[in-house]
């Protein structure tokens, strides 16, 4: 099989194509990834991921599923009522595989899969195998919990990034169908209503993007425009879990079922940039806002309860219950992006990459087959192994398992990382500016058309040295901006030896540079205690240790040292060796028939260096307990 680079046009290979904003995303032409801590992330995803993905597809029949609805098979259904979703976001992870790295097998599969699709579309552009079918719920019966609309949003996505990374029409032509579907029995003169779970509102603007065909735009506006009228049917969990709970206007806050209310907000950023409804896109901004300052975890998850997958009140972030879901980081990388294309505030790209370091690096096991879902933040007891081929029912206590009875995350981590280049930098008039680190190729047009090359090369994360060599620079004055962390004080720029002026959020460097030019930005990386906030009950007494953009945890293999019974010593900063330590000692908790006792001193056993790993090393080497947040002496 030959697999060689594919190189797009300027106008394709971005998941997202805002036509107003601040700054122009870039696309897999555009920016590559060459090597380091992603590259090889994006090769175990292409090599292993998306096979181990279409592998489990088939042999749970959820491929079978179109086949049956077109007459080809057997009637029987299988998988939950949202399993076409995950053949729609496999679709997606190859479209963009495929614009990353050119490979003629990968895109015989995608035929194939499109033809598959298609022939289980109804001749009114209907497409779902769970309704509608013989002896199957009537279509749209459900909208609380039957996620046609959200399938059929997860279809347009995948059709949007088979069209921009140069696939033919095949499965644009199924997509508009659906979209037009929607549109008639959902329109004004439609039926009044909203999916349970949001998703069909940012897709319909991105087929909009793609086709300009307005009438996407005014129905994902009308969606918008629905939410919060509590027209679906009262929940156990109440309407907060659909966000349908508050008018999207009158929100302060992201609340309910976490993936539900970031999609939406997504959907939500991308209506109101179309629009040119600025008050709207500024509100969902202040909702995000809010949500990062009091409900979201170190890590930068999102989620802390398990019975709902939704977020709690303000501060209620309990490290052993976070929920986190894979979904949820990946959802907020969607709301960061889009923010920040729209704004221009680089901090959003601060909340990019502690999610990219923290959750989804964390989620893939290093062979690309097992992966989570929740992402604890403390393990009482060892992880358990578990077999390779059996799909589990629970979603947390790791160790990763290799396929879930909902499987969304491991679709969603396949198309995000495919397209991970397209988060690297962007364009702001005669600007290049870089938001994340990692060696890559960057060759693209500034706003005025003339062209910009640069290669970065970096140890990041494991060191935080990043140098930037100019390979081809337009006459004139231009300008290269590189993100300051906000953990990064003291970071210094130079620009072919000669020191920067550095302040704010990222280093602007404007001058007449020329091919050779070589920048070199260092960034510190002593690791450091990090404190919660008083208000997170949770966590109230203990430190965290963090070193550049990694929260770091202690693990212990087997359960050998108590880490609940850990606590560390503040007044001595944590050590860099061959690796990170924190000085602290254990203290004896015997076995008493109360779990309280009155206050006064325990005993404690001598000091001990306890040796700290990366958030995203965890649980890779067999049974272990972990915690993030170590108690303080």
């Amino acid at each position: 099989m030959t697999v060689t680079a594919r190189t797009a046009d300027l106008t394709g290979g971005r998941p997202v194509v805002p036509s107003r904003g601040v700054l122009r995303p870039l696309g897999l032409g555009e920016v590559r990834i060459t090597g380091g801590f992603w590259a090889q992330r994006q090769q175990v995803n292409g090599r292993q991921t998306l096979d181990h993905h279409r592998e489990w597809l088939d042999k749970l029949g959820w491929t079978g599923n179109f086949t049956a609805e077109a007459g080809q098979g057997s009637r029987e259904r299988r998988g939950r009522e949202f399993s076409d979703s995950e053949v729609y976001k496999l679709v997606e992870a190859m479209s963009w595989e495929t614009g990353r790295v050119a490979d003629p097998a990968r895109d015989a599969q995608l035929d194939e899969l499109t033809a598959m699709i298609a022939g289980a579309q109804a001749a009114d552009g209907y497409l779902h195998t769970a309704f509608g079918g013989a002896g199957q719920r009537a279509r749209y019966e459900d909208l609380a919990w039957g996620h046609e609309l959200y399938c059929a949003g997860h279809l347009l996505q995948a059709a949007v990034a088979r069209a921009r990374t140069g696939g033919g029409e095949a499965l644009l032509d199924v997509a508009r169908r659906v979209a037009d579907h929607v549109c008639e029995e959902f329109g004004p003169a439609g039926r009044d209503a909203v999916c349970g779970h949001p998703e069909i509102e940012p897709a319909l603007v991105e087929l909009y993007r793609v086709t300009g065909e307005r009438r996407y735009l005014d129905q994902a506006a009308l969606f918008v425009a629905r939410r919060g009228q509590r027209s679906l049917p009262p929940h156990e969990f109440g309407w907060s879990y659909f966000s349908d709970d508050i008018p999207v206007r009158e929100a302060t806050v992201l609340r309910g079922h976490a993936v539900r209310a970031l999609y939406l907000a997504a959907g939500v950023i991308d209506v109101a940039v179309e629009t040119g409804d600025d008050e709207l896109l500024e509100t969902v901004a202040a909702q995000f806002d809010r949500t990062l300052a009091r409900r979201t975890y170190l890590t930068g998850g999102m989620g802390s309860r398990h019975l709902d997958e939704a977020f709690s009140d303000d501060f209620v972030l309990p490290a052993d219950r976070a929920y986190s879901e894979t979904c949820a980081g990946i959802a907020a990388i969607m709301v960061a992006w889009r923010l920040m294309l729209a704004t221009g505030r680089e901090r959003y790209a601060d909340v990019i990459e502690r999610i990219l370091f923290n959750v989804v690096a964390t989620a893939v096991g290093d062979d690309g087959r097992s992966f989570f879902y929740a992402h604890t933040l403390h393990q009482r007891t060892p992880t358990r192994v578990l077999p390779t081929d059996v799909e589990q029912l629970g979603f947390g206590g790791g160790p990763r398992a290799p396929w879930f009875e909902v499987s969304c995350c491991l679709a969603n981590l396949g198309r995000l990382l495919s397209s991970l280049s397209t988060y690297t930098a962007s364009v702001e008039g005669d600007a290049l500016r870089v938001h994340q680190f990692a060696d890559a190729e960057i060759d693209t047009a500034l706003g005025d058309g003339r062209r910009v090359a640069v290669r970065m090369a970096t140890g990041y994360p494991d060191n935080g040295t990043v140098r930037l060599d100019v390979l081809a620079a337009p006459g004139g004055t231009w300008t290269l901006a590189l993100r300051l962390p906000a953990w990064a004080a003291g970071a210094t720029v130079t620009v072919n030896g000669q020191p920067q002026p550095v302040a704010g959020d990222r280093a602007v460097l404007t001058r007449e540079f020329a091919a050779g030019d070589v920048v070199v930005l260092e960034l510190p990386m002593r690791p450091r205690f990090t404190r919660p906030d008083p208000r997170i009950d949770a966590v109230r007494g203990c430190v965290a240790v963090e070193q550049g953009p990694l929260v770091l945890c202690a693990e212990s293999p087997g359960g050998e040292l108590d880490l609940d019974a850990l606590r560390v010593d503040v007044d001595t900063a944590p050590a860099d060796g061959e690796a990170v330590t924190v000085l602290g000692h254990t203290e004896d908790l015997p076995e008493q028939p109360w779990p309280y006792a009155d206050a006064g001193p325990v005993g404690r056993r001598d000091p001990l260096a306890v040796p700290l790993v990366p958030y995203h090393r965890w649980a890779r080497s067999g049974p272990s307990t972990m915690r993030i947040w170590l108690p303080t002496a």
